[in-house]
C-alpha cells in the first residue's frame, strides 16, 4: 500500500477556487511549476514551512495561470543543464524527500 495512509493528501472540488481554503486554514500553497521566479526545491525546504501544501500540474501543459496566480509561489527541482522537467510522479517523489519533516 505504499505510503498513502502516511502523506496526508486532499482533492480540490472547486479548482482554483478551493486554495483559498487551504491558506485560510494556514496554509502555504506552493506549486511545482517552472516559472521565471520559482524557487528551488532545497530553499523551499530550508524554510520549514509547518503548513505546506504541493500542487502538482498535468505532464506536458503544466498549470493554468488562474491556478499559478492563486499559489503563494512556485517551487522547481534543480537540474543538470539539458533536463528540463521530470514527469509528475518523479518530482513528486523528489519533493516529497525533500520536504519531509526533519526530526
Amino acid at each position: 500500500m505504499g505510503t498513502v495512509f502516511q502523506v496526508p493528501w486532499a482533492r480540490l472540488e472547486r479548482w482554483p477556487g478551493d486554495l483559498e481554503r487551504l491558506k485560510d486554514q494556514g496554509f502555504t500553497v506552493a506549486a511545482m511549476e517552472l516559472t521565471e521566479d520559482a524557487v528551488d526545491l532545497d530553499e523551499l525546504a530550508a524554510r520549514n514551512i509547518p503548513k505546506l501544501a504541493l500542487v502538482l500540474g498535468t505532464e506536458g501543459a503544466g498549470m493554468s495561470a488562474e491556478t499559478l496566480a492563486a499559489v503563494d509561489l512556485a517551487v522547481k527541482i534543480p537540474m543538470r543543464a539539458g533536463v528540463d522537467s521530470l514527469n509528475v510522479a518523479s518530482a513528486s517523489a523528489v519533493a516529497f524527500w525533500e520536504l519531509r519533516p526533519q526530526d
